[in-house]
C-alpha cells in the first residue's frame, strides 16, 4: 500500500502564514510594551504619592528632604537608576501635579511617563489638562506633543478664551464622554509658516500653497479634519458660487467650510459664509450630523466689528493666519491680549443681560 504525498505548501501560501504569524508577534509585543509602560507610570505615580503624603507634607517636612536623599540611595544600589534622587522628586511633581489617581489611570493608556514629565511643568492646571486629554484622544507622540506646547496651541484655541468654569466644564466633558466642541478646535491665529509664501500674494495663490501643503495644513486645523473639495460649486438663481475649501470633522461631526481672505475682515465677509452655509446645510448636510460650521481667515481683523456682528450665532469663527512663526514672546503676548479682551467682553454681556 503506497501512502499519498501530502503536496508541500505552495510559496505564497507560507508568505502568507509567515505575514499572519508576524503580525500576531507585533500586536502582543506592542500590547506588553503598553501594559509594561502603564504599570511603571502607575508605580512611579503610587512611589511619589507616597513620598509625598508619609515623608514631604505634615510635622516631617522640615526633615524630609534628608530622608528623600536617603530612600534614593538605598533604591538605588537595590534596583538602579530609575530611582535616583532626581527622579524620585519627579515622581512627587508627577502625584502633586495628578493627585487624582482615576484621571491618572485613565491617562496611562495612552500617555508614557515621558509624556507625562513633559506635561509636568506646565503652571496652569486647565492648560495642562487640555494637552493631556488631546494627547491621549489623539495619540500624540512625545515629539508632537513638545510641537504642540511649543507652537502654543492651548493658549490660540477659542477655548481658552473663555471664562475658566467654562474651560474645565468643556474639558470634564472630553475627559468623560470624549466628545468635542467647535472651541476646543477652532484656533486663532492659525500658524500657516509652512507654506513658505513670500512679500505679496493673491488669494489663488494661498489656495494652492494650501492645496500642496495639505498634509500639513490638516495639522494645523487640529483634530479629526478630512479635505473634502477646493472651489466647492455652489448654485443659486442660475448664479455660481465658489467656495474655497470644504472639509469634514469626523470629531464634531459636522462640514466645516474655510474662505480665505488677503486683507483684514470685512463685514460683508458674514453674509457671503452665512450663504454657503445654509446651502450646505440644506444640500450637503446628512441627517446624523450637526449644521455646518465657517471659518473665515483673515491677515487682519478688527475686534469690535467682530463682536457687533455675534458671528458665533451663525457658526462662523474668525480667524488670523500667519505666514511667519512670530518669536514665542510676542506670540504669548498677543495671546494674552486676546483672552483679555474676549473675557472682559463675556463680562461686559454678562452685566448687560443682567440689568435688563
Amino acid at each position: 500500500m503506497t501512502r499519498r504525498k501530502v503536496p508541500a505548501p505552495s510559496v505564497p501560501a507560507s508568505g502568507a502564514l509567515l505575514g499572519d504569524i508576524r503580525a500576531l508577534i507585533y500586536a502582543a509585543r506592542q500590547r506588553a510594551a503598553v501594559a509594561v509602560n502603564s504599570e511603571l507610570s502607575m508605580l512611579y505615580w503610587r512611589i511619589g504619592q507616597r513620598i509625598h503624603t508619609q515623608v514631604l507634607s505634615g510635622q516631617r517636612a522640615g526633615y524630609g528632604e534628608e530622608i528623600v536623599s536617603t530612600l534614593a540611595a538605598q533604591l538605588v544600589r537595590d534596583y538602579g537608576g530609575s530611582f535616583a534622587e532626581k527622579n524620585l522628586r519627579r515622581m512627587v511633581q508627577f502625584a502633586s501635579t495628578f493627585p487624582d489617581e482615576q484621571i491618572v489611570v485613565s491617562l496611562i493608556r495612552q500617555l508614557s511617563w515621558t509624556h507625562f514629565i513633559v506635561l509636568i511643568p506646565l503652571k496652569d492646571p486647565l492648560q495642562r489638562e487640555y494637552y493631556a486629554q488631546m494627547c491621549s484622544l489623539e495619540g500624540w507622540s512625545v515629539r508632537t506633543l513638545r510641537e504642540r506646547i511649543d507652537s502654543m496651541l492651548y493658549e490660540r484655541t477659542a477655548l481658552s478664551q473663555q471664562p475658566q468654569a467654562m474651560i474645565a466644564q468643556e474639558l470634564a466633558t472630553l475627559r468623560d464622554a470624549q466628545r468635542m466642541s467647535p472651541s476646543l478646535v477652532m484656533r486663532d491665529p492659525y500658524i500657516l509658516d509652512f507654506l513658505s509664501l513670500r512679500d505679496t500674494w493673491q488669494e489663488t495663490d494661498l489656495e494652492s500653497a494650501i492645496i500642496r501643503e495639505m498634509e500639513s495644513f490638516l495639522l494645523e486645523l487640529g483634530a479629526g479634519f478630512t479635505f473634502v473639495a477646493r472651489q466647492k460649486r455652489i448654485q443659486l438663481d442660475g448664479e455660481d458660487f465658489h467656495l474655497d475649501l470644504l472639509f469634514y470633522n469626523r470629531k464634531l461631526r459636522r462640514l466645516v467650510a474655510i474662505e480665505l481672505k488677503v486683507g483684514e475682515f470685512k463685514a460683508a465677509y458674514k453674509g457671503q459664509m452665512e450663504l454657503y452655509l445654509r446651502w450646505l446645510d440644506k444640500f450637503e448636510r446628512e441627517q446624523e450630523e450637526a449644521s455646518p460650521l465657517g471659518i473665515i481667515l483673515c491677515t487682519g481683523k478688527k475686534a469690535e466689528q467682530i463682536e457687533l456682528l455675534e458671528l458665533d450665532k451663525s457658526g462662523i469663527h474668525v480667524a488670523e493666519y500667519l505666514t511667519t512663526l512670530p518669536p514665542r514672546e510676542l506670540l504669548a503676548e498677543r495671546l494674552q491680549q486676546a483672552t483679555a479682551r474676549a473675557r472682559l467682553q463675556i463680562e461686559q454681556r454678562g452685566d448687560s443681560k443682567g440689568k435688563r
